[in-house]
């Protein structure tokens, strides 16, 4: 389920949460500071402003915010950067490809992890840190959500149901985008 939708005009980690969010097919979060085709985070268009834009959108579960909350930080929806709060859907075991179906219309197809950053600093001393874990072989976990581009477009909102669906073939873990 969507618990909360974001958008922001400027770049800056915190977005504002929003009754109603309108998603553009091939773009991304209609006036997002990351709308559009071609990459729009700040740091990889100084490096190759020609990219595709991997970071349409950026999808939260609530849970994390709940585990973040048990170790002293006041986080909520919105105030990490992301578009969309999800809660009962776990974002981070999705695979590449994935289509993350939002409401009636919406379409959102994973494309990775979105690395924890010093960003999240700014926020809280430590946040950074503590949206990073290690898995049982000493791998990295990112637990800062997933990034997807938009398939097909429309209007989400809290509430509104979330399906998913995998793709076919052999699954790909998600990797930093």
């Amino acid at each position: 389920m969507v618990v909360a939708v974001s958008r922001k005009k400027s770049h800056g980690v915190d977005k504002p949460n929003q009754l109603m969010i309108r998603l553009i097919a091939g773009e991304g979060v209609e006036g997002d500071a990351h709308c559009g085709s071609k990459v729009r985070h700040r740091s990889r268009r100084r490096f190759n402003p020609g990219l595709p834009n991997l970071r349409q959108v950026h999808l939260i579960h609530a849970e994390l915010f709940d585990e973040l909350a048990a170790q002293g930080f006041a986080v909520r929806p919105g105030l990490m950067g992301e578009n969309i709060t999800t809660r009962d859907l776990d974002l981070l075991s999705l695979p590449k490809g994935a289509r993350v179906h939002v409401g009636d219309t919406v379409v959102l197809e994973l494309t990775g992890l979105r690395n924890p950053c010093v960003q999240l600093e700014a926020i809280a001393p430590g946040l950074m840190q503590a949206c990073l874990g290690r898995g049982p072989g000493s791998e990295p976990v990112r637990k800062a959500g997933v990034m997807a581009i938009v398939l097909a477009g429309g209007e989400a909102r809290a509430g509104d149901r979330i399906t998913v669906q995998l793709p076919d073939g052999p699954q790909v873990a998600l990797r930093p985008v």
